[in-house]
Order: C-alpha cells, then sequence, then structure tokens
C-alpha cells in the first residue's frame, strides 16, 4: 500500500452545508487509505418539497466530484431518497453516472445491497425521524423486498438533528437500538440510518449483545464502495466495526 497516497477517493454529498458527523465516522471505520471527497446541499426540512428545491444544486455537487476525479458519487442523506421514492431516485442516480461517467449511489440503496448480500429481508428500524420519514423509508425498502418488522424512533426537525449531542445521541442509538431489536427478535438485521447520528460506537455494543448486524449510513456506504473496488482493495476494515464492513 502506498503510504503517502491515497488509493481510493469516495466522494459524498451531504444534505446540510458542513461536515462534521460523516466524516468523523467514516475516519474510523474505513480502511487506511481512503478518503472522504465532500460537499453539500442546503436541505432545510425532511418534506418533497424541500428536496426538489434541492436537486439543481445536486448536478452541480455530482459534476464538482467528477472534476476532483472520485472513484465513487455516494448521495446521503436516507430521508432524501425516501422522500423521492425508490424509482424516481434510481433514476437520479443512473443519471448521475451517465453524465459523470462516475458509479452514481446513495446511504439507502446501499443499505439496501448491504441487507440483500447479508441475506437480511426482515429488519427492525430505529431512527430520529417523525412518522412522515418512516413511513416512506418502509415504502422504500418494501420496494425491495425488505419488510420492516418494527420501528422506533425520537422524531425530530432535521434543524434538532442538526444540534443534536454526540453523547446523548450514542446513548439514544443504544435506548433505540435495543428497544427494535427485543420488539422484534426475529429481525435479520437493525437499520440506524441518519447521517448526522452519532451511532458508530453503539454498533459493536448491539451486534455483541443481540447477534445481528446494525447499519449505518457510513457502513453501508463504505462497503458498497470497499465491494465494488474489488481487487482493488488494499486493506481490509477492521473487523470491530462490526459485520457490514466485516463482510467485504
Amino acid at each position: 500500500m502506498d503510504p503517502i497516497h491515497p488509493w481510493y477517493s469516495l466522494g459524498y454529498v451531504i444534505p446540510h452545508l458542513y461536515t462534521d458527523m460523516d466524516a468523523y465516522q467514516f475516519y474510523r471505520i474505513a480502511p487506511e487509505g481512503m478518503m472522504l471527497v465532500t460537499t453539500g446541499l442546503d436541505l432545510k426540512e425532511y418534506r418533497l418539497s424541500a428536496v426538489e428545491t434541492e436537486l439543481p444544486a445536486l448536478w452541480q455537487r455530482f459534476e464538482l466530484l467528477a472534476f476532483k476525479k472520485v472513484d465513487r458519487i455516494a448521495l446521503s442523506g436516507v430521508p432524501v431518497a425516501a422522500a423521492l421514492g425508490r424509482a424516481r431516485m434510481r433514476k437520479i442516480l443512473r443519471e448521475g453516472s451517465e453524465r459523470t461517467g462516475i458509479v452514481c449511489d446513495t446511504d439507502l440503496e446501499a443499505h439496501i445491497a448491504a441487507l440483500q448480500h447479508l441475506g437480511a429481508a426482515r429488519i427492525a428500524l430505529a431512527t430520529r425521524w417523525p412518522d412522515a420519514v418512516n413511513e416512506a423509508l418502509t415504502r422504500y425498502l418494501a420496494q425491495a423486498g425488505i419488510e420492516v418488522l418494527v420501528c422506533r424512533s425520537r422524531a425530530r426537525t432535521l434543524e434538532q438533528n442538526k444540534h443534536a449531542s454526540a453523547a446523548a445521541d450514542h446513548a439514544l442509538a443504544l435506548e433505540l437500538g435495543r428497544e427494535a431489536l427485543r420488539a422484534a427478535p426475529q429481525a435479520q438485521a437493525l437499520l440506524m440510518p441518519g447521517g448526522l447520528w452519532h451511532a458508530i460506537h453503539a454498533v459493536p455494543e448491539l451486534e455483541a449483545e443481540f447477534g445481528r448486524p446494525v447499519l449505518l449510513n457510513i457502513l453501508s456506504t463504505t462497503w458498497a464502495a470497499l465491494h465494488a473496488a474489488g481487487s482493488r482493495v488494499q486493506r481490509k476494515p477492521e473487523p470491530h466495526w462490526g459485520r457490514v464492513l466485516a463482510s467485504v
């Protein structure tokens, strides 16, 4: 492995104007030599109208990441994809790939691919989102053949999630994750989406306690990038960070 230059660059379009938890968590779980290249939108809330307002900027962000010659582009923000619906989201990703010549993905499609890879068709869901977002997400997953058996949520607005305490969010991840898995012992995996959620350190605890894979945005999106990289992967992720990355 070249100790100087990154061997892989993952382009990441995040829904807000700053980068904090996305990068913080990525550089804990990604193998050495992977680089995260971020750019942002300015999503104001989770509603479809707010998402559509940002779509013109999305094409500019795709072009910017292509100019940076990243290896893969991913759109963060599960509520963004859930609001658009699976058919429309996948159409946008196809068009993005055609425009840039680079594979375009999104956290939610990466979750689906990882769940399918793990053989998990029935899952528990834990979120920090209101019912409307959870319901749209459940419909999106159902279209991919994934059934949400139970959802446990602490409903917050986007603005509230932006200002959440990292320490409190770690505790919340443990609380909601446990509630969801105890309510659905037949669940084959736990999905805890949310790029702003500081949940990475809860993953090893929950997997050790319940014996089920736990998926976060940054885990699934990094897994998808590594899985697609195939023989280019120069170093495997640390197994400490859970079953998703251990399956690369």
